[in-house]
């Protein structure tokens, strides 16, 4: 244990006593653990957030403070502030140094691809079943962190499949945190007994909308499943979020106010938001959104964050906060139940098997540095993405490093939805770069007047 986590502890317990006094102490105690002026800048200005008190993030991180489980608060405090990213990201920029590679911020892995839902879209739907070894899984753990990663994400298949295994990952690995992306169903008082003994584990809950969306997508009875899950989490200070694909038919419904007040009310503290993508099991363009829908979402998300009690990322209109895409070792991999190196976790191609080689060889096998060549794959950070904003440049690196398409069934491959894809990007194309050319504009016109006041 590093002697900065029982003085965090120790101030939690200080705040805890009184949060509305004494939330600015763990703003300060975080600034001077922190070893890089962009760290320190950034707590700087969350700090003048908490300052108002009518701001939805001050009633955000005292929600957190007073429900959250304290040895599971103590334990993220200290495993995704102070670990992830006060010390991870100056470790991980030391190594990427020596080692002239990228080295990510996070590990995606699938320990199984065995699930019990079998759901519309799947991405995972087509790989043939594999589960990882636990020995695998924990030499993975084991090298992400020589290289400064503590933060580990599971997802499948179904990855509370092998609870067991990943409770045990978790104690061996006390310095890392596991989030977990999971369909709920699984969920019980046994695991959530586990889960807060442990400490670092979280969970962000697959959902599609209300109860008729969520259910035609993941079958009958899902959704109250999911109500339950939610409920025996927040009832046990549980720290979890959800995940939403959004599609033609319900991104209106996940992104509403209704909906995610009802998310707020049960529990979630952050929400991930996937368009979909046509892999995996039944790969159709026509379920991908419109332009126009795509957009909307990228405006509700802005709306969302400036207004609700909930921390929301949005995985690709959030170019340009991230630079582009993240994936190819650039921020995260993916490692799929086979083993199998992909650079991302909707980009099914591979060089490498993890079963045969360390973390640091996956992360300089072909693809990796054909991908990370070409990054950022648009001037535009709202068509970050090389599959459906920028599809010449997959396969440009498929073609370049040689790398075998990872799924059972041909249909996902590049090669096969290119034209539709091409399509699809274009379209978007001409939307984004609107978008980017109005916050130029405007952003020149305010620069313009802040010159004329001078």
């Amino acid at each position: 244990m590093n002697i900065v986590d029982p003085i965090v502890s120790t101030i939690i317990d200080y705040v805890d006593k009184n949060p509305e006094k004494n939330l600015d102490t763990l703003a300060n105690l975080m600034k001077k653990v922190a070893i890089m002026p962009r760290h320190k800048q950034q707590i700087e200005s969350v700090r003048e957030f908490l300052n108002n008190k009518d701001s939805n993030w001050y009633k955000f991180t005292l929600k957190g403070l007073k429900n959250i489980d304290k040895n599971i608060l103590k334990t993220f405090v200290i495993d995704f502030f102070v670990n992830a990213n006060l010390k991870g990201i100056p470790k991980q920029e030391e190594w990427e140094e020596k080692l002239e590679v990228s080295v990510p911020w996070a590990i995606l892995m699938d320990p199984t691809e065995a699930c019990n839902l079998r759901c519309v879209g799947c991405w995972a739907g087509q790989y043939k079943p594999h589960n990882l070894s636990f020995e695998v899984m924990d030499r993975v753990c084991t090298e992400a962190e020589e290289l400064g990663i503590y933060f580990i994400v599971l997802s499948g298949g179904e990855p509370t499949v092998r609870m067991k295994d990943i409770v045990k990952l978790a104690e061996r690995h006390k310095n890392q945190v596991f989030l977990l992306f999971t369909n709920g169903t699984l969920i019980d008082e046994e695991m959530v007994k586990e889960v807060k003994r442990v400490g670092n584990i979280t969970f962000a809950i697959s959902i599609n909308g209300f109860k008729d969306n969520n259910d035609a997508i993941r079958g009958e009875g899902t959704f109250e499943k999911i109500m339950k899950a939610m409920d025996l989490m927040r009832e046990n200070g549980v720290l979890f979020g959800y995940s939403a694909t959004y599609t033609r038919t319900n991104v209106e419904e996940i992104s509403s106010d209704e909906f995610i007040d009802m998310m707020i009310d049960k529990g979630a503290y952050f929400a991930w938001y996937f368009t979909y993508i046509p892999i995996g099991r039944d790969p159709d363009v026509k379920f991908m959104v419109t332009p126009e829908q795509r957009k909307y979402m990228y405006e509700r998300i802005n709306y969302i964050r400036a207004t609700k009690e909930l921390f929301a990322i949005d995985f690709w209109n959030d170019g340009e906060y991230s630079g582009g895409c993240i994936a190819g070792g650039r921020r995260y991999l993916h490692i799929n139940a086979a083993g199998e190196v992909e650079p991302c976790a909707f980009i099914h191609y591979s060089n490498v098997n993890i079963n045969e080689v360390s973390l640091l060889e996956a992360l300089q096998s072909p693809i990796m540095k054909a991908y990370r060549k070409r990054q950022p794959f648009n001037q535009n950070m709202l068509r970050p993405c090389p599959l459906i904003d920028n599809p010449e440049k997959l396969l440009e690196i498929v073609e370049e490093s040689g790398a075998k398409h990872t799924e059972a069934s041909e249909a996902s491959h590049i090669k096969n939805l290119y034209n539709d894809l091409r399509v699809v990007a274009d379209n978007w194309g001409k939307v984004a770069d609107e978008i980017r050319e109005k916050k130029v504009n405007l952003s020149i016109h305010h620069s313009d007047e802040a010159q004329g006041m001078k």
